[in-house]
């Protein structure tokens, strides 16, 4: 497939571009610091662009089978990192006429019933208050990506690590998991790719963790 990653600098985003390329997809990178994406192969195009402008962004988009967004929130204070970016992205893709978009999100702003007693009493509540900026701009991102008509999917891993990945990852449909801890970023990026062209993911969200 040929298909446009934004976040690609990051360390899902890098996970994602060489794993992508690795399985024979074209693969185009939006970057604002190419010298960050220390990847280079002949079916990756590098294109600087700011990731907050639709107009800017759209020629990236253009003429791609899906678009997979690997963009997190900034660590500290106000951010609308992810609801900016998606907010651009859902006027590149309806402009340009794509429509398979993948978002990573979060498990951690959600409770339900998928969520253990741990977890959902006493982990999640002391998490809100620590991590409440950017956990209220995943949460933004989502209501965008939702009321977008794309067909959209968004990955909610838990804690994020930097173990490799094994292919032990639980995952559920539109519902936490419980004990589920940590997820390994590389997860992420086969789950993203997984599920790429599936239909049956489509205005559904998948939990991580392994």
């Amino acid at each position: 497939m040929k298909i446009t990653v934004l976040g690609a600098t990051g360390r899902i985003g890098q996970e994602l571009v060489k794993r992508a390329l690795a399985e024979g997809h074209d693969v185009t990178a939006i970057v604002r610091q190419p010298s960050r994406l220390p990847i280079r192969a002949d079916r990756l195009d590098v294109v600087v662009a700011d990731v907050f402008d639709g107009e800017a962004i759209a020629p990236a988009v253009k003429g791609r089978d899906a678009v997979l967004s690997a963009v997190g929130p900034r660590p500290d204070g106000p951010t609308t990192v992810c609801s900016d970016t998606a907010a651009a992205l859902r006027w590149a893709m309806r402009e340009t006429g794509v429509r398979r978009l993948l978002v990573v999100s979060a498990s951690g702003p959600y409770v339900d019933s998928g969520d253990d007693p741990l977890t959902r009493y006493a982990v999640k509540p002391i998490l809100r208050r620590v991590l409440r900026e950017g956990w209220a701009d995943l949460q933004r991102a989502e209501e965008i990506v939702r009321a977008s008509g794309l067909d959209w999917t968004i990955l909610r891993p838990s804690r994020l690590t930097d173990q490799p990945a094994t292919g032990r990852v639980r995952r559920r449909l539109d519902r936490n998991l419980p004990l589920g801890m940590f997820t390994p970023r590389a997860e992420v990026a086969v789950e993203m790719l997984r599920v790429l062209r599936d239909p049956t993911t489509f205005g559904h969200s998948i939990a991580l963790a392994r």
